[in-house]
């Protein structure tokens, strides 16, 4: 079942992923393929010389796990064509351990020229198990919308 359209979004809606814990696992994997191997997040010995007194995640690692929750919601599936744009803060670090949850608020749409798309502005919260927000920003995605039908069947689309 393919995920909500253009028009089937509103604004001030409000919507909630599942949780996911970060494991040391993601955070190796995340090194290696980011090629981001700070001790921050790789080196315990040197981690604990830190304000933050032991290894954490790596900020977009973070991200990354939150851009997959929320695809993880359904609401996009078979409908999201783009990842337009993002204002991010990483607010608080996120340890290994740490089970994060996303919120997500419709703030805008906008409309496009294209008539098979619009853009959705989503206001989005990451928060870990206490409920203390982690990461927070926006994200301009472009969505498609509902195929127009008439009596003869679907309507051609220009190749893009």
């Amino acid at each position: 079942m393919p995920g909500k359209h253009f028009e089937e979004f509103k604004v001030s809606e409000q919507f909630e992923t599942g949780g996911r814990t970060v494991t040391e696992t993601d955070v190796i994997n995340f090194a290696g393929v980011s090629g981001d191997f700070y001790p921050l997040h790789t080196d315990e010995v040197y981690a604990k010389s830190t304000p933050f007194k032991g290894r954490i995640a790596h900020g977009l690692c973070g991200l990354s796990i939150a851009s997959g929750l929320a695809i993880q919601t359904g609401l996009f599936d078979k409908t999201l064509l783009a990842f337009l744009n993002m204002n991010w803060k990483f607010v608080k670090p996120i340890r290994i351990g740490d089970t994060l949850t996303v919120k997500l608020e419709v703030v805008e749409k906008k409309e496009t020229r294209q008539k098979d798309r619009g853009i959705i502005v989503l206001a989005v919260v990451v928060m870990n198990q206490d409920k203390e927000t982690v990461q927070e920003g926006q994200w301009t995605i472009i969505i498609a919308r509902q195929s127009n039908e008439d009596s003869t069947g679907p309507t051609e689309r220009t190749p893009r």
